[in-house]
């Protein structure tokens, strides 16, 4: 830390570089974060830091004591069951709930004082002092369950768990003692009060890493991988199975981590491992399936074939999920055998082409290089030469059009057409290709006809009961309507996304949390998400907007250390405004709409013109705030006439609103305040932007406006108190 903070703080620092010390190599997750809290040079770091080390004996906690993962279940809901179900003694609950009340980010005051840290660093030492302790000398209430011949279980308790009792005692309670072992050891083995978990028990979830190419040629690779693809998609189509997608699992394709590290980080109980080689028209799989907590093997198999058509690669796929379900006890239905038996295409050269343009797209939805893309157009037009009938074939050129199409056709009369047409292609040849479904749905999201695209994400689900990308898609729809929906959805995406996109979802869940008016909650997404991607702007920004405090300086501080960002640049500007320094507001809207021209970012623009205008106006350049207030209308208006999704919140009425009442034209003002007013919901940020949003100061103060604001609050409140019902009704089902 710095000098100055060593100064305050030298003897509380001192303690914890001690015990730093003392439990290095012994608590890797809890060293990590002692680590980063004994070099952070910021208050605020160290808040955050002194949390998360908190958060780690939380979760070990959580996990071996309460018997269930943390989740997204509040911090201070937990250290409460710890304390109801008297866990951990009382004084050690009274350090951790004030750890947990003062370093929550954001809540300090906003001039804060280092003094403040004092507490919570002593607060943590105590804390830690006693988790070192504990598990130095816990004794583990889990049983050791161990297989014997017939395969049936029994209890096994470890010595060294036992204190040695007088010898007096053992000869006294010797008979009782004996007939409590049988009985015991009898109800573990009937499975009567339980234990270590069986396999049947375990939650089927699975993930199948990339295989490798054992081929001598590396132009195999993309075959090998679209073997590996397929045999994913036939596990995802088991509505008792639970597999994340390609997206989680690509990451580890050069992976070095262990089987059980790779589990946890996927929340998955079962690993699938794979390599393959293809040389001349035979192809040779080898597959395992591992238990991944104990890192055992379940089963492994060899399975080559000589490929005479199209059929002996499908048939292959499927016989591989079929046994990987078979050997999970994992439920098949009729149609969805049915569906991982079928085969999509009877031309081996169209399956190649488009397993070229698949692993070709992969590359660009990893490296965002466009020539990738061009090459799986190409690719995808090739494999449709050879069969014409080829569903996967459109979808993938409906993936393709929707990448390079979407931001310079947004505002066109032929936005998504063909998008809609290569995807209705594909239905008519396959109607029960769950991707077609999803892409279907996202493009009837986008023409603000939220029903539709329900019922289309649900009939992509109803295909492939894993498809994160509807349930994200779903959760993005109901945020406009229906928090409990939209936040149900998106942790069913999160538990089936453990990819590069998990930390961005996480903070949106976090966004949800906010609106619906769960702080805490919010705060923990957006901690899991910095644990993941260690983006402390993101993590500073979400944190920050869950404040009624004014944060000026956090960003201040970090358009210091990236002064291109749009978000900081339109937040510092924004947060000027709201406080009446238009001088510095207009710098940063100015390089904001700079970069976002540069970006050529549309999300940066049009909501935000109007508020633009506003700066300009107060800074005396009247023409200037004309034209961006035109401009707002121009886009609000073309949003509605279009039916683009942007609208479908209210929230374009508002903005429409704000403008004519800043021009004084109240008619119009109040005639989009009504038609904004019919929304079923509004979020907290609504509910605080309301109140003092500049553009209505010519109408704060009359009865309709007001009673506009009072109708907000409400609709706000009702919302929150169902999802407060709600999560309490999460709470109380089997963990």
């Amino acid at each position: 830390m710095t000098c100055y903070l060593l100064q305050i703080w030298s003897a509380e620092i001192k303690e914890l570089e001690t015990l730093y010390t003392l439990i290095k190599g012994r608590f890797p997750e809890l060293e990590k974060e002692l680590e980063r809290l004994i070099k952070a040079d910021d208050e605020n770091m160290v808040l955050l830091y002194s949390r998360r080390c908190l958060e780690v004996i939380i979760t070990d906690l959580c996990e071996h004591e309460l018997k269930r993962p943390r989740k997204t279940e509040p911090l201070k809901g937990i250290i409460d069951k710890l304390n109801r179900e008297e866990k951990v003694p009382s004084n050690i609950i009274a350090s951790m709930q004030s750890l947990n009340s003062l370093s929550t980010f954001g809540a300090h005051p906003k001039n804060f004082d280092p003094e403040q840290v004092k507490p919570i660093l002593n607060n943590l030492t105590t804390i830690i002092k006693w988790y070192q302790k504990y598990k130095d000398t816990q004794v583990i209430s889990k049983p050791v369950v161990e297989e014997v011949r017939d395969g049936s279980k029994v209890l096994e308790v470890p010595t060294e768990q036992l204190q040695k009792p007088k010898k007096k005692l053992i000869l006294l309670l010797s008979g009782f003692a004996l007939v409590v072992v049988i009985v015991v050891v009898a109800l573990f083995v009937f499975d009567i009060i339980g234990g270590g978990k069986r396999l049947d028990e375990l939650e089927k979830s699975i993930a199948v890493l990339p295989f490798l190419n054992d081929s001598q040629d590396e132009e195999n690779t993309y075959f090998i991988n679209g073997i590996m693809d397929e045999i994913l998609i036939n596990l995802q189509t088991v509505k008792d199975l639970r597999v994340p997608g390609r997206t989680s699992v690509e990451q580890y394709r050069n992976q070095t981590k262990s089987i059980p590290e790779i589990a946890k980080e996927l929340n998955v109980n079962y690993i699938v491992e794979g390599s393959g080689q293809k040389y001349g028209n035979t192809f040779r799989l080898r597959v395992q399936l591992i238990e991944a907590a104990k890192d055992k093997h379940l089963l492994g198999e060899v399975y080559e074939q000589k490929i005479e058509e199209v059929e002996d690669i499908f048939k292959i796929q499927g016989q591989i999920a079929e046994a990987i379900s078979k050997e999970l006890k994992a439920a098949i239905t009729p149609e969805e055998k049915q569906l991982i038996e079928k085969t999509p295409t009877t031309s081996l050269t169209a399956l190649d082409f488009f397993q070229r343009g698949r692993e070709e797209h992969w590359k660009y939805q990893i490296n965002g290089d466009r020539a990738t893309l061009e090459k799986a157009e190409d690719f995808y037009h090739k494999a449709m030469e050879y069969d014409s009938t080829f569903a996967q074939a459109y979808t993938g050129l409906a993936w393709v059009y929707w990448d390079k199409h979407y931001l310079e056709t947004y505002f066109s009369e032929e936005f998504l057409d063909s998008f809609l047409i290569l995807t209705n292609i594909a239905l008519s040849y396959d109607d029960q290709l769950s991707e077609a479904y999803t892409w279907k749905g996202r493009y009837y999201y986008q023409m603000d006809k939220p029903e539709q695209a329900i019922k289309e994400f649900d009939k992509a689900i109803k295909y492939n009961p894993n498809d994160w990308m509807a349930y994200r898609q779903k959760g993005n729809l109901y945020s406009s309507n229906d928090f409990v929906k939209s936040i149900d959805n998106y942790q069913k995406a999160i538990s089936l996304n453990r990819g590069e996109q998990l930390p961005g979802m996480l903070r949106t869940l976090g966004f949800l949390y906010y609106n619906a008016g769960f702080t805490e909650e919010a705060i923990n997404c957006y901690q899991e998400a910095f644990k993941l991607d260690g983006d402390s702007l993101h993590y500073i920004f979400a944190a920050g907007t869950n404040s009624n405090l004014k944060w000026g300086e956090f960003l201040e501080r970090m358009y210091e250390i990236d002064s291109t960002n749009l978000y900081i640049l339109y937040q510092l500007g924004y947060d000027y405004m709201r406080h009446g320094q238009h001088e510095e507001a207009l710098k940063y809207f100015e390089k904001c709409l700079q970069e976002s021209d540069k970006a050529q970012e549309i999300h940066y623009t049009i909501g935000v013109m109007h508020r633009y205008g506003y700066v300009y106006w107060q800074n005396g350049y009247k023409e200037e705030a004309e034209y961006y207030f035109d401009m707002q209308l121009e886009y609000c208006n073309r949003i509605i006439e279009l039916g683009r999704g942007w609208g479908h919140h209210f929230h374009t009425y508002y903005d429409l609103a704000g403008v004519h009442a800043f021009r004084g034209d109240k008619d119009k003002a109040y005639e989009n305040l009504r038609i904004f007013n019919q929304s079923k919901i509004e979020p907290l940020w609504m509910v605080n932007g309301i109140k003092d949003d500049p553009l209505f100061d010519s109408i704060r103060d009359e009865p309709e406006f007001q009673q506009i604001v009072r109708d907000v609050e409400v609709k706000y409140q009702a919302e929150h108190e169902r999802v407060k019902k709600w999560l309490e009704e999460q709470e109380d089902l089997p963990g």
